[in-house]
């Protein structure tokens, strides 16, 4: 079975496909005209490469394929550098596509490559990773790291077609696997409490990856943030809540040198701590608290630091984050599960009590 969710951008429009064994490249109907870079890393590649570059060359498109180191450390503007060059090489113009095969890494530095090369060439999403697939491939963000912070350097570009198959999941670390599901918890804390408890009810079939309930939860996470994104594509209010426990995740990933943790392993930390901040200041309660960190920690999540980093330094990280205003960090605080507000200033003292 297959589903789709079709995110509206008016012109920029584009489907979410959802399900097993799915085609890829529809969007781009079939043209020998078309050259494509397909981008994937050292993980996937030898997964899903041949399978990927088969479907298109079926199509009639002309094919290229770059493999980029595994992990966060590829999101940097020199791998950047070294895929223009293989754009170059491969003969890309401005009708060609870029496919990102792979996780969030790869979905973010294909992207980005995209978005700026030859000033913005076609761009299609092929998560392999369950949070890739219901947030870093959906709603256009593009990025790659600075030694100072994480994101700080991209463009917001939607792509053409994005092509979760939940098949992928099954070759999937469970490690990783585990990290996307902080993502798909923020969800329910954002905008679904009854997407929550449906989390709190499934906690065995999400850890045994049941397809039928990750077909559910995929789809569902991916209808949010679609109605996020066509409210606010470009992040000017609302698309703030995605980023509930962002801010303290990403200054953790910074401090840590972007290879201790796992993005949605941050995460997981990050709204630990935004919950501990929205007890204090924004009228969360302490039993939907309580409820937040034991599903967390249910599902394998860390919940607690055993060596937290030097507070200075983490605050210092803070800063950086995309979202401060005037050296004043900006967060995003629960108010009940399935609503939060954003844009909060938080006082000195409760940031680092809390931390």
């Amino acid at each position: 079975m297959t589903e789709f969710v079709n995110v509206d951008l008016g012109s920029r429009s584009y489907n979410i496909s959802i399900g097993s064994d799915l085609p890829i490249g529809t969007a781009l109907g079939e043209s020998s005209a078309i050259t494509a870079l397909v981008v994937s890393d050292t993980n996937v590649a030898p997964l899903y490469m041949e399978r990927c570059v088969s479907l298109l060359e079926a199509r009639g498109l002309t094919v290229t394929s770059a493999v980029v180191p595994a992990g966060e450390l590829s999101k940097s503007l020199e791998c950047a550098a070294d895929l223009y060059s293989k754009a170059v090489d491969a003969g890309l113009d401005r009708r060609s596509v870029i496919v990102a095969l792979g996780g969030g890494v790869v979905g973010d530095l294909a992207g980005f490559v995209a978005a700026t090369f030859l000033r913005g060439v076609q761009f299609l999403q092929v998560p392999t990773t369950l949070l890739a697939m219901v947030d870093s491939s959906v709603g256009g963000k593009t990025a790659v790291d600075l030694p100072q912070g994480k994101n700080l350097v991209g463009a917001f570009y939607q792509p053409v077609e994005v092509v979760a198959d939940l098949d992928s999941l099954d070759t999937l670390p469970e490690r990783e696997y585990i990290s996307g599901l902080g993502e798909v918890v923020k969800y329910g804390v954002i905008w679904d409490k009854g997407l929550f408890e449906y989390f709190e009810q499934n906690i065995d079939a999400l850890l045994k990856r049941d397809k039928a309930v990750l077909l559910k939860i995929v789809k569902r996470c991916c209808e949010i943030k679609a109605e996020v994104v066509a409210q606010d594509e470009r992040e000017g209010g609302l698309r703030a809540i995605l980023n509930f426990g962002h801010t303290y995740a990403h200054a953790l990933e910074t401090v840590s040198g972007y290879d201790k943790w796992l993005h949605g392993e941050a995460v997981s930390l990050g709204m630990v701590y935004a919950a501990k901040l929205s007890v204090a200041l924004s009228g969360f309660s302490e039993n939907d608290a309580e409820r937040l960190v034991t599903l967390l920690d249910k599902l394998g999540l860390p919940i607690k630091l055993d060596d937290a980093p030097d507070w200075a330094e983490l605050r210092k990280a803070m800063d950086a984050d995309k979202k401060t205003l005037n050296a004043v960090p900006r967060f995003v605080l629960a108010k009940r599960l399935g609503e939060v507000i954003f844009g909060c200033e938080v006082p000195e003292d409760a940031l680092k009590a809390i931390g």
